[in-house]
């Protein structure tokens, strides 16, 4: 009897090592392709997708051994050469997909060789900002990590691990720092959480998982409105900081099948009250002008920089909320017809994607 109890823990645990939660199943794999053989455009999506990721087989990986982006100005030397590295985000998730799609063992040993690359030089500074650059990639690694061998495996773990322990213990995490509650908190939450389920780690999703709970009571209000929003006066700030946890609740959703779309904090708050909050504004029944009474210098030195669409008085953009919608309809399918109109009829491989995780999500609660 306890042999086999042994035997049923051992086998419950490597079909949870083999969850591919941030990614796709192999269900949900088989379900992508069905569309892309079924549906007209989604194989003309594909082709293009298909013909560029043959292209990555000859290019050579580019990593940098830190990514450099937040409070920088475009221009900046070390900006600059984040800029170049960061293609290799998507160049590894397209050749994990291919892989995937197809089972060619080319795109497979590519994309170890991207992420085997950026694990051997790559180190977080603890910085969510510039961590939040790793989406791509760490959903690179799930889709392929069981197919990795143990000596490649180890060092990415190592890497992905290191990563979410700098993030957690990261001196921009201490009590009293405004990078402790506004939207950085929101990116350290989710790459901490991705990882987390990326590599079944229990201690990093328990711990997102408990700081996202206080993270929508201090950072979100009853209202609808946001710290971020308060701070900068600018809804690009408010989409900045509901975007990473939307896509968190997702994974959490996948995960676990908790809904944390409509979970009400003790003061009211929900992300659903703030997503709501900005429909108007999206739908262009109310405008607001960007960053005017902004309390935060970086905002004011973006302007001075000419740096696109952070000029006092800017009005807000309803095309920049694409990203949100297309992680809110997940949750909510009243936005589908609004994003349709802000796409305006264009659609991409990452849509094909979620179009797939919406239709195979947990049942959820609408509390």
């Amino acid at each position: 009897m306890r042999k086999f109890v042994l035997t049923t823990l051992i086998f419950t645990s490597c079909l949870i090592v083999k969850a591919q939660i941030v990614s796709l199943s192999k269900e949900e794999i088989s379900a992508l392709k069905a569309e892309i053989t079924n549906n007209p455009q989604a194989k003309k999506i594909y082709a293009s997708f298909q013909k560029s990721t043959a292209l990555y087989l000859n290019q050579p990986p580019n990593p940098i051994d830190t990514i450099r982006t937040e409070g920088l100005l475009r221009g900046d030397p070390k900006k600059e050469k984040t800029k170049l590295a960061l293609p290799d985000m998507n160049k590894m998730f397209a050749l994990a997909f291919q892989y995937r799609l197809t089972t060619d063992r080319n795109y497979l040993n590519k994309c170890i060789s991207f992420l085997s690359a950026w694990a051997k030089i790559n180190h977080s500074s603890g910085d969510p900002i510039d961590d939040t650059n790793l989406d791509k990639a760490i959903e690179a690694y799930d889709l392929i990590k069981n197919d990795i061998p143990l000596a490649d495996k180890k060092p990415i773990d190592d890497w992905l691990s290191e990563t979410a322990k700098a993030e957690i213990n990261s001196k921009r995490m201490k009590p009293g720092k405004a990078t402790a509650i506004n939207n950085w908190n929101a990116h350290r939450l989710k790459v901490v959480g991705e990882i987390g389920y990326a590599l079944n780690n229990r201690e990093f999703i328990d711990w997102t998982i408990d700081h996202l709970k206080s993270h929508i009571n201090i950072n979100l209000y009853a209202d609808g409105s946001s710290l971020d929003f308060k701070q900068r006066d600018a809804m690009h700030y408010h989409l900045y900081d509901l975007e990473p946890m939307l896509k968190l609740a997702i994974i959490i959703n996948r995960g676990e099948g908790t809904n944390f779309y409509t979970y009400l904090s003790p003061n009211g708050s929900s992300i659903k009250k703030s997503v709501d909050w900005l429909i108007p504004y999206i739908k262009g029944e109310k405008k607001h002008e960007e960053y005017v009474n902004t309390t935060v210098k970086f905002d004011h030195d973006r302007a001075k920089n000419n740096e696109p669409g952070f000029a006092s008085g800017t009005l807000f953009e309803p095309k920049l909320a694409i990203p949100l919608l297309k992680s809110g309809i997940y949750f909510d399918q009243e936005y589908k017809n609004l994003l349709n109109q802000l796409l305006n009829g264009q659609s991409d491989m990452n849509q094909i994607i979620d179009h797939i995780k919406q239709k195979n999500r947990k049942q959820i609660n609408f509390q």
